[in-house]
């Protein structure tokens, strides 16, 4: 996967950044539905998200999530794909601030480049708050895309 993977798999329409939810559950079954929405999947993978969910948290750090399907529901991925919902309020995470959500669907091992790539992201703590407090489209998509100074 190329580095500009994450930008090249993310509509502008699929950046939400306004969003409430009541708990991480309903933060989820928005990520999927903007999934479903972005045409990447099919409904039953949001069934799949709910569960990977009851099973693992998927907080990351830094009042992130990145909610994504189990193996199971890798057959309702039509094509890799990410979702970027902010919740500026903030949702509960199991005791967790979590105020951006990355939803991705991804066939194969796909997810795994995908969360190596965000977790680079996350790991510098100024890209981080950075996120978190975006407020358009393209202050994510240049986020997401690789710093042309890095090797």
């Amino acid at each position: 996967m190329a580095d500009s993977a994450l930008t090249s798999l993310l509509a502008e329409r699929s950046i939400l950044l306004d969003r409430t939810a009541t708990d991480r559950f309903d933060a989820v079954r928005q990520c999927g539905a903007a999934l479903v929405a972005a045409g990447a999947v099919d409904e039953s993978y949001v069934d799949a998200m709910i569960q990977r969910e009851e099973t693992v948290s998927t907080f990351v750090g830094e009042g992130v999530a990145i909610p994504h399907g189990t193996l199971a529901g890798k057959e309702a991925v039509k094509h890799d794909a990410l979702v970027v919902l902010r919740f500026p309020d903030g949702v509960d995470w199991e005791g967790n601030t979590v105020s951006v959500c990355v939803g991705i669907a991804a066939a194969g091992g796909g997810h795994i480049a995908l969360l190596s790539q965000l977790a680079e992201i996350l790991l510098d703590p100024e890209k981080a708050e950075q996120l978190r407090t975006a407020t358009s489209a393209e202050q994510v998509y240049a986020l997401l895309a690789p710093d042309e100074d890095e090797d």
